[in-house]
């Protein structure tokens, strides 16, 4: 497939580091700003691209290429991806897809009618670990609580105290830690349980409107999954379900592979992938009528599987080989179903957005 790549930010930074070890994709052009030539000049020289565009519409029309990837900032990104699809190109676009969900809707649609892809760059689903997360889900038996968490301290937190407000700070510019960090959790929860009956967010504000940090809930009908996202705080990072049989805990940021580990009642067979199995570490064995805790609780016995992450060259190989796959393969199936997936997140991230009162510029 070949490609070009749309921005000089610090995503496209690591997105062409990914690219150097997907070798189903061929990076033919770069676009940069006119502020910003000289940034793509540089990266066009480090990484072997022939051609740096200052005018995008110039890129659409003449660069030999089928498709682009867009990491630009969120407020750019429906309108860069709608000229795109008028020209003939598959998309490949940063996270998240739009700032709402009409915009969303309306990329559906012209995609359907141009034969494009829309392809959402989400690391959070695009890994082995999430695939056995999937699988494993209803050995868990019913699920009553289900919490994600992405804290990270932002590297422009500093400057936003200060009064010097980033892109991602700035509602003005649909930022925020719902679009930017929340999202991740969503994708995942979504992932695994489908669309919410119900959303709220519960976020920090600063002092221009954005959410610094929040906690949004989605109810299911039998049960709450906990999303919480920060950009002010460092943490700890997880995720950890919970059912009526047993458990998975992933630690670690979601925007990259992390090992999985799952804990199911009684004795489990192992599973596809699992790396290891440990029935009841506390005693040794399996089975048997259930203890009381010091506690006072029932101390059941648990059957233990881990599963490895994958060792990758960088985080967002494994999305990139997918979408190269789906482009090349024409997988209208499978870039239909990414698609719906994003739609789906856009519509928890706009209740979420909207039932805590945060405005973006474009919602006018």
């Amino acid at each position: 497939m070949k490609l070009a790549i749309i921005g000089t930010g610090k995503i496209v930074h690591e997105a062409l580091n990914a690219l150097t070890a997907v070798d189903s994709i061929h990076v033919g052009a770069i676009y940069a700003r006119p502020h910003s030539v000289q940034t793509g000049e540089e990266l066009a020289r480090q990484y072997g691209i022939a051609e740096v565009y200052t005018d995008y519409d110039r890129l659409l029309a003449k660069a030999d290429v089928e498709a682009v990837y867009i990491g630009l900032i969120n407020c750019a990104h429906f309108s860069y991806t709608k000229a795109a699809l008028l020209a003939g190109k598959h998309v490949i676009l940063e996270k998240p897809l739009t700032s709402t969900v009409e915009e969303a809707q309306e990329l559906s649609r012209i995609s359907k009618e141009t034969g494009c892809y829309v392809l959402e760059a989400i690391t959070s689903t695009h890994n082995k670990v999430f695939g056995h997360m999937k699988e494993v889900l209803e050995d868990l038996g019913q699920i009553r609580i289900a919490q994600f968490t992405f804290s990270q301290y932002s590297s422009k937190y500093a400057d936003y105290l200060n009064g010097k407000i980033a892109p991602t700070f700035d509602p003005q510019l649909s930022g925020g830690a719902l679009y930017d960090m929340n999202l991740y959790n969503i994708y995942l929860a979504t992932g695994l349980f489908g669309a919410p009956e119900n959303v709220m967010y519960y976020p920090n504000i600063g002092y221009n409107g954005i959410d610094t940090s929040g906690i949004v809930v989605l109810s299911y009908p039998q049960f709450k999954a906990i999303c919480i996202g920060t950009k002010d705080t460092d943490g700890p990072n997880a995720a950890v379900i919970q059912g009526e049989n047993g458990w998975m805990r992933m630690d670690g940021k979601p925007n990259v592979d992390n090992n999985l580990e799952v804990a199911v009642v009684g004795n489990a067979a192992q599973a596809d992938g699992c790396v290891a199995v440990l029935t009841d570490p506390k005693s040794g064995k399996s089975g048997g009528q259930p203890q009381l805790s010091a506690s006072g609780s029932v101390d059941r016995s648990f059957t233990k599987r881990y599963y490895e992450a994958e060792k990758v060259h960088h985080r967002m190989c494994a999305e990139f080989k997918d979408f190269a796959r789906i482009i090349d393969e024409k997988d209208d199936a499978e870039a239909e179903s990414l698609l719906q997936n994003s739609l789906t997140v856009m519509q928890v991230l706009e209740k979420a957005r909207k039932s805590a009162g945060i405005r973006f510029g474009c919602d006018g």
